[in-house]
């Protein structure tokens, strides 16, 4: 049976996708974004992720992989090729310097600048389709965008439910995706779960505190302490979703914070896992600035 372009590109873009995850959590304050470059016939060529700020970004990876036989071929992405040079080269240039023929874009950049990367694709007569499975590539993007347009981190908190009915902090359910751990010094679990940074303070000010970390470029955070220091974070309405390992051994389940839905319960070691998410988030009018 023969396979069209658009089943082929779908894959492609699924493929960039789950590429796409291998940098969550290491390349804040930019995007985590998956590359495949597909040659002339449809077949992989190249393919890349973007790893850390400041390195190359994934089409670079992806077109060195694939070298000259990216000529005429296509280009498939998890977000909108970069137009502006910061520590590394525009990426919409690296493409139509490659020869690539199409490029077939999930998202589109709300950083771009000007006419964005992939205006800039069609004035050099490269095709470009746009919107390519949107909603699987927000389980990647989903975190940056949403601090984008936040202009704060998206903050989860990490707890323990204990037999005594409260919570207690702790970083071992946390996602890997966290860019920045924030947990006080009585909090012995944190220094059990490894983030690329890790604060020991954890400051009274949420806003303030917050609004330090997105502008030091943390995208996402983990919060590691008990209820009690949490709470002026849950006041605010400024945790955005909350893990709760539940042990084997706990009588019941305590109530929980007011305003969240179980999004997700699952098995972890000897408990379980519950995933919660708020019902609704105070959304603040986003100022996209520019990544590098």
């Amino acid at each position: 049976m023969t396979i069209t372009t658009a089943e082929v590109e779908t894959r492609a873009m699924r493929h960039a996708i789950a590429l796409s995850a291998w940098g969550r959590g290491t390349t804040s304050p930019n995007p985590p974004v998956g590359c495949v470059v597909l040659d002339g016939d449809g077949r992989l060529a190249g393919q890349g992720w973007h790893r850390r700020k400041g390195e190359p970004h994934a089409e670079a990876h992806a077109l060195a992989q694939a070298g000259s036989a990216a000529r005429g071929g296509t280009a498939v992405v998890t977000l909108e090729p970069c137009c502006h040079h910061g520590r590394t080269p525009p990426c919409h240039r690296a493409l139509i310097e490659a020869g690539i023929a199409r490029v077939v874009i999930a998202v589109l950049d709300p950083t771009s600048r000007g006419r964005g990367g992939a205006a800039l694709l069609r004035e050099a007569g490269i095709d470009v389709v746009e919107g390519l499975l949107v909603e699987e590539a927000h389980l990647v993007l989903g975190p940056w965008l949403a601090a984008l347009e936040r202009q704060r981190p998206v903050l989860t908190w990490g707890c323990c439910l204990t037999r005594q009915g409260t919570l207690k902090g702790d970083g071992t359910v946390l996602p890997g995706e966290i860019d920045t751990l924030v947990h006080d010094d009585t909090t012995t679990a944190a220094t059990e779960w490894l983030a690329p940074r890790s604060l020991s303070t954890l400051p009274t000010d949420p806003h303030q505190a917050l609004a330090t970390l997105h502008h030091e470029g943390a995208r996402a955070v983990g919060l590691v302490a008990d209820s009690a220091a949490v709470r002026p974070y849950l006041d605010a309405g400024l945790i955005d979703h909350i893990e709760a390992h539940s042990p084997r051994e706990t009588a019941h389940l305590p109530n929980l914070p007011d305003g969240y839905r179980l999004a997700r319960i699952s098995r972890l070691n000897d408990g379980l896992r519950l995933s919660l998410t708020r019902n609704s988030t105070n959304a603040q009018n986003p100022s996209p600035s520019a990544q590098s």
